[in-house]
């Protein structure tokens, strides 16, 4: 009986897979390197097959028992065509055909999708989410995504491309982005700008893990360049909350490790600058399933297509 999926998760820095079991369970991992890959998108979708087809074996299963396999992608995906459209963080990406291509090459069902739609998935069927009829995912790392459930159901907009609030333009004449805008959300708070804000507040670049440590010891800097980074995550989601009054922010990605320096500062900047009814009603948690969440989502994708 066909009951497993094998769920991809393409990020702009690595890529992971596994496959996943009834209720979500994870049976094998695997990832590797996407930038060895991203040169070429042959290379890429080669890459993907053989990995593929290696975590099936992995896992002590044929073709035969896998319903089909999910993929998240960071960009601009059509669900309904299996196109995807834009990937600002993986060149070369424009109007592929993934879900023909793969399927003629591993001979398995495909479904494609935007990765943070599949993480909402997760996290909405499984996860920090469930049961919630209203709310926004966000994931924070090297882009800067949303996925959107309401009234219970995901929404993809007009054409599948809802979502993209990495590319929500803050200021009129700020940085450029990836994507062809200026001053876009992600060039605020997205893995690039943090390395440049910490370049400026700790006076060398430093990851987040490094600065996270300084702050639970007290350092003011550290403590400072978190309060910052909250600040922006916080004036960036207050016309969300304006327009779509959700009842739950989950927010996942590396930045999100250190909800501990976060939370609070997003909440209360959105509460200080939100409208009075919208700022008052909602809630921030963290994502629950963290590296496994795409990899989970895709199994939400592939067995809601089926049904």
């Amino acid at each position: 009986m066909k009951q497993y999926v094998v769920g991809v998760d393409v990020g702009g820095t690595n890529i992971k897979l596994g496959v996943v079991g009834p209720s979500g369970l994870v049976l094998v991992r695997n990832s590797f390197a996407t930038k060895p890959f991203a040169s070429s998108r042959i290379k890429l979708i080669s890459a993907l097959a053989h990995e593929i087809e290696a975590s099936i074996i992995s896992a002590g299963l044929t073709k035969k028992q896998i319903v089909g396999v999910g993929i998240g992608l960071p960009g601009l995906v059509d669900y309904e065509k299996g196109v995807v459209r834009f990937l600002p963080n993986i060149p070369g990406w424009s109007n592929v055909h993934l879900k023909s291509i793969l399927q003629n090459k591993i001979k398995l069902s495909v479904f494609v999708d935007n990765d943070v739609k599949i993480i909402t998935l997760a996290e909405s069927t499984f996860g920090a989410g469930r049961g919630v009829k209203n709310l926004i995912c966000m994931t924070l790392g090297t882009g800067v995504g949303a996925g959107l459930i309401l009234n219970g159901q995901l929404y993809r907009g007009e054409d599948n491309a809802a979502g993209e609030l990495g590319h929500m333009p803050l200021n009129e004449h700020g940085p450029k982005c990836n994507c062809g805008g200026y001053g876009c959300f992600e060039r605020y708070v997205g893995n690039r700008a943090l390395l440049d804000l910490s370049s400026r507040v700790m006076g060398i670049p430093m990851t987040t893990e490094a600065i996270f440590a300084l702050a639970k010891k007290g350092n003011k800097k550290a403590l400072f360049f978190w309060k910052t980074a909250a600040e922006h995550i916080g004036n960036g989601l207050v016309g969300i909350v304006n327009l779509l009054n959700p009842r739950l922010i989950i927010i996942g990605g590396g930045v999100s490790h250190n909800e501990k320096f976060l939370f609070k500062t997003v909440t209360d900047t959105i509460r200080r600058r939100a409208m009075s009814l919208q700022g008052s009603a909602f809630k921030i948690k963290r994502a629950k399933f963290k590296d496994d969440a795409g990899i989970i989502g895709a199994y939400v994708l592939v067995t809601n297509a089926q049904r």
